[in-house]
């Protein structure tokens, strides 16, 4: 046990200081923390000598670290489900609806055909064959999301949060995600069925699972939340911690992983001030606070050492879908339907960062074994390179922009002068 809290305290010590690394050149504090759990792993750790990551995180203290930033995810799910607003895209349906849907097909369909061109070397993990289908349409949706959280944390950085692109892209972003988890489910419920009774009775207690949530669940809870005082106490906030974990629990007990389960909670959970007042607060700081052990267990399965030749390619490859289904998916409707180049690209941009959600799907693919060590650890370098490319191509964009918004000023400030001076 000294070991385990020993190792808590190397992941959070290294886990800040990485993210303010992050901070001073301008990057999300996510990127240091996916950094941090990188460098704690085999990748740079392991290549010292003494086998310092077994030293430090041995196998019998990995179990304890995977069940706290178990909690830590857990946590951070609810939280970004009670974040989502849908009325931020209900306004907005008829002008953004093709953008939304080549937001996902097209980085779903260039997944799937990338997926479709490695299946021969990466579609045997510890020697068991995966399914073709479950392998492609798992690596697309991989491709396909995008990063809420961090998202939100770069349009606010940049300044863009009342600008048309800015508030489109976090409507798109909160879309994209929530049907990027449907479809992740569907694909855990293939790969974990047994057979095809199994799978359709996974996907009716499912069906239950969400109407049930949706109609009995959410109804009392707005009604104990009528309820409440107009400064709820502590309480509220355990009550909201049981209701996350039991979701979890339920829909793990489903088949379709824990981490649905408290995202849905989150997202039948009312929107009163109060309660968010009482218990949003504490308990997204407490999944800030455990999520760093979630960065190292993902960076202790990382093994860049793995990375052939072959895997090198393979991994610009992973890349250059990624960024050309996303931000291309994404810059060239928005252009079509009538945004600015500019605009489209800051909205490309923005819509191409993945960061901690990827690494929450990528996590999954690892423990349904449908990833390799190897094409594990090139889908985490995409994540982290395409979250790391955001806020420097945009602040050269809008610095551009602003330079030659300067240089129209100046030019029009003599015919100005001559138009205003007196004859």
């Amino acid at each position: 046990m000294t070991t385990v809290i020993g190792g808590i305290a190397l992941a959070l010590l290294v886990g800040v200081g990485f993210a303010a690394a992050a901070r001073r050149i301008r990057q999300p504090a996510v990127v240091g923390e996916i950094a941090a759990g990188i460098c704690l792993g085999p990748s740079l750790l392991g290549l010292l000598p003494g086998d310092l990551p077994e030293k430090f995180f041995p196998d019998e203290a990995r179990a304890h670290l995977g069940t706290a930033a178990q909690i830590g995810l857990i946590l951070f799910m609810f939280v970004i489900g009670w974040e989502f607003d849908g009325t931020s895209f209900s306004g907005r349906r008829k002008s953004t609806g093709i953008i939304w849907l080549s937001s996902i097909a097209c980085p779903l369909a260039l997944g799937m055909g990338l997926a479709a061109l490695i299946y021969g070397t990466y579609g045997t993990v510890n020697g068991k064959e995966t399914g073709m289908f479950e392998f492609t349409l798992y690596l697309g949706v991989a491709m396909s999301i995008t990063a809420f959280p961090v998202l939100a944390r770069i349009v606010a950085d940049q300044g863009l949060q009342f600008s048309r692109a800015g508030a489109l892209s976090l409507a798109l972003a909160a879309a994209d995600d929530v049907l990027a988890w449907c479809m992740l489910a569907l694909v855990v419920a293939l790969v974990t069925a047994t057979g095809t009774g199994a799978f359709v009775t996974m996907l009716l207690w499912s069906l239950v699972y969400v109407a049930g949530m949706l109609w009995i669940v959410k109804p009392a809870l707005r009604k104990v939340t009528d309820r409440l005082p107009l400064t709820p106490g502590p309480q509220i906030m355990v009550i909201a911690a049981c209701g996350a974990f039991g979701s979890a629990w339920l829909t793990s007990e489903i088949g379709i992983h824990a981490i649905f389960g408290a995202f849905f909670f989150g997202l039948v959970m009312p929107r009163d001030r109060r309660l968010m007042q009482s218990a949003f607060g504490p308990m997204e700081s407490a999944s800030k606070l455990l999520l760093p052990l979630f960065f190292v267990v993902t960076g202790l399965s990382v093994d860049l050492t793995t990375i052939t030749g072959q895997g090198l390619l393979v991994m610009l490859a992973v890349i250059a879908v990624a960024c050309v289904g996303k931000l291309g998916g994404v810059a060239i409707p928005a252009r079509l339907t009538g945004m600015n180049w500019r605009d489209a690209t800051v909205l490309g941009l923005l819509m191409n960062t993945r960061g901690l959600t990827e690494l929450v799907i990528l996590n999954v693919g690892l423990q349904l074994g449908l990833l390799t060590v190897e094409l594990f650890s090139a889908m985490v370098i995409m994540a982290l390179v395409t979250t790391a490319m955001a806020a420097p191509l945009l602040s050269a964009l809008l610095a551009r922009q602003n330079e030659r918004a300067h240089e129209e000023l100046l030019k029009s400030r003599p015919a100005v002068s001559a138009i205003s001076s007196p004859k």
